[in-house]
């Protein structure tokens, strides 16, 4: 552990920081600003509807005449924000003899939710990074948590950007088009930018280890109590003050009080806090305080999950002696000393031994079910079992933070154990998992401190997929027998932490893929959905790259339409059944080049005597491509007389001239179309009809139900919530009048396409922009709105708050 102290130096060193941290961020903004304008210049060139296509149009247009203006009031305010000696930003505390109260009108609350959604994006890809550099500069100045207004804290810099983007005239909902790509864009700097500034510090020998017990304080005499904040209540807005304000209401000159630290990437006016009451009771952080107005049930339910796992830490805090703000649980040492985080030798020693003796144990448990037998008892009886180990670790933990670790993990598995939509035959291996979890926590703060960490994932993912079957369906199948497979992996290397829990995580997902699509019909149905989607997505891109060909040249609009609508389908289909460079392929293509040079104008006699010799073989290919797409008998002989008459018109000179080398060029650029067509996830609309999945299955989908797009607005927080929805998730689904549960068992690669399967055999299949449709309506609902950890957590925080003893004793 370092024995580093402050060196006289520690303010100028906490500015040159702040310095370096800016100028890193301020690179960024410049690099953001161009990923947004190429992306809105991609969806420009895309073909859509006819108002989708303007309002993108008009999106481009209107960044391109404010973007300069943005960057350059981005960048001035920011270098201006770290001049400053203490920025009066909203969020600042105040005191409350000179409080101020006013309403928040909505178009604040519609900007402090964009920034707040911002903010939150940075401190997730951040979190780490961030916690440290807090740490090491409050350790430099000596102060117990970063100002308000300080320039490294993410909610900053988030509203810095926003306000700035709406001064240079841009609208919310053109920040709502491309956040996705500033969240990532931003997040990623603000990693690399606080990963530098800590680097920095560690080169000049601020706190090389991170040492907590130098930043554990007690309260300042005179400070508004004379002692520790009484158990259950320092945690919650009722502890801080009673405060109107935090309801809807806020100061003048900041932020309402109340709202934990680590939620300070949530501006009050964009949350609303609910009356306080006791940890775990409605309205009471431990429970449903902190709901995010405008937001999707997506980003309000993590919200949620994350204000639980603050209450969590400042609830331990209260009890261990005082654990600063932001300091994860499980870093924390007793009030008189104990061991650094990682855990002492002897007492991780202890719960492998537990671990061992319970696993010998449970294996009467998990055999009396697999047999046919009780398997209530058997999971009464893990129970039991686990609490009596539970009781004994907390004996020997040498500090209070251990004690209070073993705790709550013994009662988020007891939450977890008595979820009845488990199956039994689950849930006694699910009970296998309380010793390397708590081993986890113990050695590793973070398992507190995130969403993200791999054992609540993995614990979460299982949950999900379990909670949807009976235990007939369940019991003795592949699925039941990867869960054993999984915890057996785990048990195994208990001392490589985190890192066997993400190698089973990943492991867990890759066999969900391949387990909830193993039926005949289903694989059958995916691999037709993943050529329509294929297929569909590259006659786009085609169509687009010959835009672009024709964008110069005066072709007459009949053979335009033409390539657009049909030719384009044809050498899509030709790519995906031969390749993109087999011989027929390569001969289609040429036929585009050679149309164009047909259509156009023929002044010589060597031209009109080319064309005429040339004809009969270019409309024989013709007919060929359409009988390759489909297009036969009268709708083709349409489309040959059609492109007759422009050929007769050019052979007349009726038509414009095109240079050879134009020709020449679309024809080089033909030959390598793939070079120019992206294969990116997302991208323009997919056509799709239960037709076209008929058409190629051989046989009648009476058993599937395409939902295609219908061009609904969606917002952005939805189609993400959509792309971020997990295989193996149960949903209720209300389609056409008729509610069904069905699974999440498939999305296509490039996420335009989506298979739900329910209990009967019925399969949906729904386009991306129909998915995000039915979830902003309510008619596709999650079966849980919470994660089962998150749950398990909350309901460990209320049996705390009413019988906080139990903690240590």
């Amino acid at each position: 552990m370092s024995t580093a102290s402050a060196p006289e130096s520690g303010q100028q060193l906490a500015r040159e920081t702040r310095k370096r941290f800016v100028e890193a961020t301020d690179a960024a903004i410049g690099s953001a600003a161009q990923a947004v304008r190429e992306r809105l210049v991609s969806l420009a060139d895309e073909t859509s509807t006819a108002r989708v296509m303007q309002d993108n149009r008009d999106n481009l247009v209107a960044y391109r005449g404010a973007e300069s203006n943005w960057v350059s009031l981005s960048r001035s305010q920011w270098r201006k924000a770290l001049g400053s000696a203490v920025t009066a930003a909203e969020g600042a505390p105040s005191s409350g003899s000179s409080l101020r109260l006013e309403l928040v009108g909505d178009e604040v609350v519609e900007n402090n939710i964009l920034s707040s959604r911002l903010a939150l994006a940075i401190q997730d890809k951040a979190n780490f990074e961030l916690n440290d550099l807090r740490l090491r500069i409050q350790f430099l100045e000596g102060t117990e948590e970063l100002r308000a207004g300080d320039v490294l804290k993410p909610e900053f810099l988030a509203k810095l950007l926003v306000d700035q983007w709406l001064a240079a005239g841009m609208s919310r909902q053109l920040w709502t088009q491309v956040q996705g790509l500033l969240h990532a864009q931003l997040g990623e700097a603000a990693v690399k930018a606080y990963k530098e500034a800590n680097a920095f510090l560690i080169g000049k020998g601020v706190m090389p280890e991170i040492d907590l017990k130098r930043l554990v304080r007690k309260p300042a005499a005179g400070a508004g109590s004379s002692g520790p904040a009484p158990l259950g209540t320092g945690y919650h807005p009722t502890a801080v003050a009673s405060q109107p304000q935090a309801a809807s209401w806020q100061g003048a000159g900041g932020s309402a009080a109340g709202i934990p630290p680590g939620m300070a990437g949530f501006a009050p006016a964009a949350i609303g806090v609910r009356p306080s009451g006791p940890l775990g009771a409605p309205g009471s952080l431990g429970q449903d305080t902190l709901v995010a107005t405008g937001m999707s049930p997506f980003m309000a339910a993590r919200q949620r999950a994350q204000g639980v796992l603050v209450s969590l830490r400042r609830f331990v805090g209260a009890v261990t002696g005082g654990v600063p703000a932001g300091t994860p649980l499980g870093s924390a040492p007793a009030a008189g000393g104990g061991a650094a985080p990682g855990g002492s030798p002897a007492f991780m020693a202890a719960i492998a031994d537990a671990g061992a003796a319970y696993q010998v144990g449970s294996s009467a448990y998990v055999v009396g079910v697999d047999m046919g037998g009780d398997g209530a008892v058997a999971v009464q009886r893990s129970a039991a079992e686990l609490r009596r180990r539970s009781n004994e670790l907390k004996r020997q933990a040498p500090t209070t933070a251990d004690k209070a670790t073993v705790e709550i993990v013994a009662l988020m598995f007891q939450a977890i154990l008595a979820e009845e939509r488990i199956p039994f035959s689950a849930r006694v291996w699910f009970a296998r998992l309380q010793m390397p979890v708590l081993r986890v926590a113990i050695a590793e703060p973070e398992f507190f401190g995130t969403l993200q960490h791999p054992a609540r994932m993995l614990i979460d993912r299982m949950g999900s997929v379990v909670m949807g079957f009976d235990a007939a369906a369940i019991s003795g199948s592949a699925l039941e027998n990867e869960i054993r497979r999984v915890v057996q992996v785990i048990e195994q290397y208990p001392e490589t932490g985190q890192r066997v829990f993400k190698l089973v995580y990943d492991e867990f997902v890759a066999f969900l893929n391949k387990y909830l699509t193993q039926g005949d019909a289903t694989k059958k149905l995916m691999s037709v959905a993943q050529q329509v989607e294929q297929k569909e997505t590259m006659a786009i891109q085609y169509t687009i790259e010959l835009r672009k060909m024709l964008n110069d040249m005066p072709v007459r609009e009949e053979i335009r339409e033409f390539l657009f609508k049909v030719w384009a389908e044809v050498l899509a289909l030709a790519a995906l059944k031969y390749g993109g460079q087999d011989e027929q392929t390569v001969m289609l293509k040429r036929v585009a080049s050679e149309l164009v040079w047909a259509a156009s104008a023929k002044p010589s006699r060597t031209d009109r005597a080319r064309v005429i010799q040339e004809l009969p073989k270019l409309l024989q290919r013709l007919r060929q491509g359409m009988e390759l797409l489909g297009v036969t008998g009268a709708p083709q002989e349409e489309q040959i007389k059609t492109i007759g008459k422009t050929l007769s018109d050019a052979f007349m000179s009726k038509t414009a001239a095109i240079s050879p080398a134009q020709i020449e060029a679309m024809a080089s650029h033909l030959t390598n179309l793939e070079d120019f067509v992206g294969d990116e996830e997302g991208g323009a609309e997919v056509p799709l009809d239960t037709a076209s999945i008929e058409l190629l299955l051989g046989v009648d989908a009476d058993s599937i139900e395409v939902v295609p797009n219908t061009g609904t607005k969606v917002t952005e927080d939805m189609l993400t919530w959509a792309h971020e929805l997990q295989v193996g998730n149960w949903f209720m689904l209300d389609h056409n009048g008729r509610a069904s549960q069905v699974q999440f068992v498939w999305r296509s690669e490039r996420k335009h396409l989506h298979l739900f399967a329910a209990a009967d055999g019925r399969k949906f299949l729904i386009q991306a922009g129909r998915l995000a449709s039915y979830l902003q309506a309510g008619l596709l609902v999650p079966a849980e709105e919470e994660t089962l950890t998150a749950r398990a957590t909350r309901e460990a925080l209320a049996k705390l708050d009413a019988n906080p003893e139990r903690l240590l004793n």
